[in-house]
């Protein structure tokens, strides 16, 4: 005969050996479903090649003739006031002409050197600048205060000097020799036409005597 008490003994045994077993199962299946349950979370974060990128359009092509709407320009160095305006004397012509950014604003009739005396060429800048002058002759050394008499008219506008002596454009009481080669080097205008050119120019406005 099989010993009862053995056999319950041996039952026990049997039935906690079920039990553990069925909590072990029970154990690595939730275990999958929590593995499985992570790795569905970590596959939906993670992009797939079917992702769209957003629409960005067509590039628009600058139109013909219009480039500066699309390439970065260099800012426009800021124009000097004394340089925008620059005179030409052209000794032959006997005429200055008064330039503006390059375009000719106007001109007028001037006297030049006469021979022996002849008005420097080159390039030069307005030096000194004076309304109603006093002349002071160079050979007597009188003073002649400003006035209808005074050689230099009313206005007076150095540009030359060889540290002596001083050459620019000044008014005359000779309207006659406007035209001719009759200074001593100066520059003579119409009073009228002084008094215009002394309101266009600046101390530093550039200078061209050209022959």
């Amino acid at each position: 005969m099989v010993n009862s008490k053995f056999l319950f003994n041996k039952l026990i045994v049997l039935s906690l050996s079920a039990a553990a077993l069925s909590v072990g199962i029970q154990q690595q299946a939730t275990a999958e479903v929590v593995a499985n349950s992570s790795n569905s979370a970590i596959a939906a974060q993670r992009p797939t090649s079917e992702t769209q990128l957003p629409n960005l359009g067509t590039p628009e092509l600058p139109p013909l003739g219009e480039p500066f709407r699309y390439i970065p320009q260099e800012p426009k160095p800021a124009v000097n006031p004394i340089e925008e305006v620059h005179l030409v004397l052209k000794l032959r012509e006997r005429r200055v002409y008064v330039y503006r950014q390059n375009k000719v604003q106007t001109s007028f009739p001037v006297a030049v050197g006469k021979g022996g005396w002849e008005t420097p060429t080159g390039n030069f800048k307005v030096i000194q600048m004076i309304k109603d002058p006093v002349w002071q002759n160079p050979w007597t050394g009188e003073l002649i205060p400003a006035g209808p008499d005074n050689p230099l008219g009313s206005r007076w506008m150095g540009f030359w000097t060889d540290g002596k002596n001083v050459i620019g454009f000044h008014g005359t009481p000779n309207p006659e020799s406007i035209g001719a080669a009759a200074s001593h080097g100066c520059v003579r205008m119409f009073d009228k036409d002084a008094q215009a050119l002394f309101e266009k120019v600046a101390v530093g406005t550039p200078v061209i005597v050209e022959h």
